[in-house]
């Protein structure tokens, strides 16, 4: 006989992170403003948070900024692109910047939602997320 010994985590409220991972989900279908609530929501509950909990918020911060981050490059790449493309020196910016834009955009977009779906099934068990401050998943 084998005596087993569980140890019982403390009780870490899942129930914030949640609404978080829902308002991030429906982001794209509300011009973005629950994101927005959501990252608010997340940064203020990230200091009084578990040690797993954290870990969401981490998570949840950083994709809302790694995903703007991409925006805001290809964004800035095509606005100085166009202006530069009236000398020709500029069509390789503007090319480039419609590429991120156009082509990464959906792949950006894909990337935020396995990373949203992996976190919530790590929230759903009552996990840390293991690796919140990678840039993949």
């Amino acid at each position: 006989m084998t005596d087993t010994v569980t140890v019982a985590r403390p009780h870490e409220d899942r129930v914030i992170p949640s609404v978080i991972y829902g308002l991030y989900f429906i982001g794209p279908f509300t011009g973005f403003l629950t994101t927005l609530i959501g990252l608010i929501i997340a940064y203020a509950q990230r200091g009084g948070a578990g040690p797993r909990m954290e870990t969401h918020y981490t998570l949840l911060i950083r994709t809302f900024w790694l995903s703007i981050g991409w925006l805001l490059v290809g964004l800035g790449l095509t606005i100085v692109g166009a202006l530069l493309s009236i000398v020709l020196v500029g069509i390789p910016a503007l090319v480039l910047g419609l590429i991120i834009l156009g082509v990464f955009g959906p792949v950006i977009l894909v990337w935020k939602y396995i990373r949203l779906v992996l976190g919530a099934s790590y929230l759903a068990r009552d996990e840390a997320y293991p690796r919140p401050m990678s840039w993949l998943f």
